[in-house]
């Protein structure tokens, strides 16, 4: 399970009902997702109707199951309309106002402090129904963040780079280039107000965006984060495979609005975590998307994090 920090109006801790997800409904609007995923399928509307749900299969015009397909780019002529589709999922309303999520990408190394303070009016802001959702793309210069949950024993080298006192869940974590952070300003009021199930879905959206790169990320119980198997390494002591953690989810909810969120190591310097012991997991180590020998890009990373997000967030 990932950590999470909760402050609702009161200050005191909710766990949420732990509603069931039920069936998955996609809706028909994806078909354009499909050529996004098929480079090699003509844009032809001969073709779209093979694509087009069979009506025995579909529910009200929804997809009852979500059409299996080869996982590649978009050719170049589709991008900005996908990308464009992508960002229109998850509409809601709060306060009787429709919201969308607003996607926003900082180039270069991001303040932590401005971070948090923009994350934290704009939370402010969405909870007042006076900004729509975001969902936050940074990189952060080398630092370490403690988490409420967080142990100074576990800040085996305090001087290596500057440490902030984080309201999120959680313990030490790393940021720094070549990580790509996604703060997400989400209004759980819209969602169901089901913290667990926001928790669970937030993990899906890592795994699916690893899933793009045919990259199988797992839970494990009583470890935060995202976890790949390492059959290139050799066994532990106790004749075991081992882990590494390629993802991290640390959140804080107030007023029924997220911030914070996951960060997913795509290339960074992975003698920096060094200094810390991530997440208090002494047993595990710590890996990348190019560690795991593929040659991904940042750029790369944003597509697959927007794509699964509209899959894995669609209401």
């Amino acid at each position: 399970m990932a950590a999470i920090g909760l402050n609702t109006r009161r200050g005191s801790e909710h766990q949420g009902r732990g509603q069931s997800r039920g069936d998955e409904i996609f809706d028909t609007h994806e078909i354009p997702l499909i050529l996004h995923r098929c480079p090699s399928l003509s844009p032809d509307r001969d073709l779209l109707r093979g694509f087009w749900p069979n009506p025995k299969e579909t529910l009200n015009g929804v997809w009852k199951t979500r059409p299996q397909f080869s996982k590649c780019k978009a050719p170049a002529p589709f991008r900005g309309a996908f990308a464009a589709l992508n960002q229109s999922q998850g509409k809601g309303h709060r306060q009787g106002r429709a919201q969308m999520v607003e996607w926003r990408i900082s180039d270069g190394l991001t303040d932590y402090d401005m971070a948090v303070a923009e994350m934290e009016a704009r939370a402010e802001a969405i909870a007042k129904g006076e900004a729509d959702e975001l969902i936050w793309l940074v990189e952060h210069p080398p630092l370490y963040t403690a988490g409420t949950s967080a142990r100074r024993e576990d800040l085996v080298d305090p001087d290596r780079f500057p440490v902030y006192e984080s309201k999120r869940g959680g313990q030490y974590t790393y940021h720094g280039p070549g990580q790509r952070v996604a703060y997400a300003m989400l209004d759980l009021s819209k969602r169901g107000k089901d913290v667990r199930k926001f928790v669970q879905d937030m993990e899906a959206w890592v795994i699916a965006a690893l899933d793009e790169f045919n990259i199988k990320g797992e839970i494990r119980e009583g470890r935060v984060g995202v976890w790949v198997v390492r059959d290139d390494k050799p066994l532990t002591a106790l004749g075991q495979k081992p882990e590494d953690k390629v993802a991290a989810i640390g959140l804080r909810i107030r007023k029924w609005v997220s911030f914070h969120g996951l960060s997913i190591n795509v290339d960074p310097d992975l003698s920096h975590f060094e200094g810390i012991v991530p997440c208090g997991i002494r047993e595990h180590g710590v890996t990348s998307l190019v560690n795991l020998g593929l040659p991904v890009t940042m750029e790369d990373v944003d597509m697959a994090l927007k794509r699964s997000f509209g899959t894995v967030f669609a209401e």
